[in-house]
C-alpha cells in the first residue's frame, strides 16, 4: 500500500481577526511546552461547553509569536475561536489575533511531528519569495487532535 504523504502546502491565504478563549502555557523550554500543551488541549476540550459564542467548537486553535515577544505575549495559546467575548470562564484568557496574511501548510500525522514539519514551511516561504513576519502571530489550527493524530493547518505569518 502506497504511503500517503502527510504534508500538504496550501499556499498563501489572507485570515481574518481571530477572536480567541483558551489556556495560555508558558514553559521555560521546548520539552516543557511538549508536555504542557497536550495538557491544556485536554483540558480545553473538557471545559468546551463552558465557552460562549463558538465559532467552530471542533477546531483548536494554537497561537503563538516565535519571536519579538513581550512578556505579555510569551507562551502558546491554546483556544477556540469566539464570535465575541462574554464571560470568559475561569481560569481562561483571552487573546485577539489581527487579520494577517499566512503561508499555510496542512499536516496529518502525530502532535510530536509538528515542530519538525514548521522546517518544510518554512522553506517553502523561502522558496516562494515571502518574508517570515517572526514578531506576528502564528496559528495551528486543528480539524482533528487526539494522543495518536493531528490534522492541523500551520499559518506562518508572511509579508
Amino acid at each position: 500500500m502506497e504511503k500517503v504523504n502527510p504534508i500538504t502546502i496550501k499556499g498563501v491565504k489572507e485570515l481574518g481577526e481571530k477572536k480567541l478563549v483558551g489556556f495560555r502555557v508558558v514553559c521555560e523550554d521546548m520539552e516543557g511546552y511538549g508536555q504542557e500543551i497536550p495538557k491544556a488541549s485536554m483540558l480545553l476540550a473538557r471545559r468546551k461547553d463552558e465557552i460562549k459564542h463558538l465559532v467552530e467548537p471542533v477546531k483548536l486553535i494554537g497561537a503563538f509569536k516565535v519571536a519579538g515577544t513581550s512578556k505579555d505575549d510569551d507562551g502558546y495559546w491554546v483556544c477556540h475561536e469566539v464570535y465575541d467575548f462574554e464571560d470568559i470562564p475561569e481560569g481562561m484568557v483571552s487573546l485577539i489575533v489581527p487579520a494577517q496574511k499566512y503561508g499555510i501548510l496542512h499536516f496529518n500525522g502525530h502532535a510530536s511531528e509538528i515542530y519538525h514539519v514548521h522546517t518544510h514551511l518554512h522553506q517553502w516561504i523561502d522558496e516562494n519569495g515571502h518574508k517570515r513576519l517572526l514578531e506576528k502571530w502564528s496559528l495551528e489550527i486543528y480539524s482533528k487532535w487526539t494522543e495518536t493524530e493531528d490534522s492541523v493547518d500551520l499559518c506562518d505569518p508572511i509579508l
